[in-house]
């Protein structure tokens, strides 16, 4: 039996403006994730890959149409609100890791904890639990100057999960990678998806690392289709 979705945009829509002109980036959108699926994002740049994960993250907010995340409607949240529940819910990986240079690995774990009501002892539990998963307890001491680029990426994985998140959101996180570590970081994603159940989101370009997903989607003229080819009708929502 297919888990319930965790994720579900209804309806959503996305321009922006330029000048006098209105650009719509996704129209009537719909998209259903079942808890604990692995999901690639595909398409052509410019195609609002990112502007969607953006939506479902809670760091944009649609035009139009809801969002909704677990028993959450992010799309109807305030800034403050929606701050809040980013901490909690939501881990992200990002391409160029964004980790700060003068801390440490474990202190670059620990950043999204100082922001929550836990004691120091709790949060080295999870910070030491975070960087075992990744597989970098020997490298916690280490600043990332001293670190190669996959384990940095590990870094950023570490941090992203230490929260225990509803949700991982990943953009683009193999693309300053070379093959070698990009396949760990793959592995890695793959291995905290199935021992964890994480549902996780990733943008990518790159259809071997799509490939890794469970279920690929492409973005075409905001519309999602399904990887066989089966479009998602504006009025329905994706297969599951």
């Amino acid at each position: 039996m297919a888990n319930e979705p965790i994720v579900r945009c209804i309806q959503v829509s996305k321009s922006f403006r330029r000048g006098s002109e209105e650009i719509r980036v996704l129209q009537a959108l719909n998209l259903e994730v079942p808890e604990g699926q692995f999901l690639a994002l595909m398409g052509p740049s410019g195609s609002g890959k990112t502007t969607l994960l953006n939506l479902i993250a809670g760091l944009d907010r649609p035009t139009s149409g809801t969002i909704q995340v677990g028993p959450d409607v992010v799309s109807a949240m305030s800034e403050n609100e929606l701050a809040r529940w980013r901490t909690r819910h939501v881990g992200f990986v990002f391409q160029f890791y964004h980790l700060l240079s003068v801390l440490t690995a474990y202190e670059n774990v620990e950043l999204p904890l100082l922001l929550l009501p836990l004691s120091a002892a709790r949060r080295r539990e999870q910070v030491l639990t975070a960087l075992e998963l990744v597989g970098l307890l020997d490298r916690m001491h280490h600043r990332p100057g001293q670190l190669s680029g996959g384990q940095q990426q590990r870094v950023g994985i570490a941090r992203a999960i230490v929260t225990n998140p509803t949700l991982i959101v990943a953009d683009e996180p193999t693309g300053d990678l070379d093959a070698r570590s990009a396949e760990e970081i793959l592995n890695l994603l793959g291995e905290l998806q199935a021992s964890l159940n994480k549902t996780i989101i990733m943008v990518t370009h790159d259809p071997r690392a799509a490939a890794r997903a469970q279920r690929i989607l492409h973005l075409e003229k905001g519309q999602l289709v399904e990887d066989s080819g089966l479009a998602v009708a504006a009025g329905g929502a994706a297969a599951p």
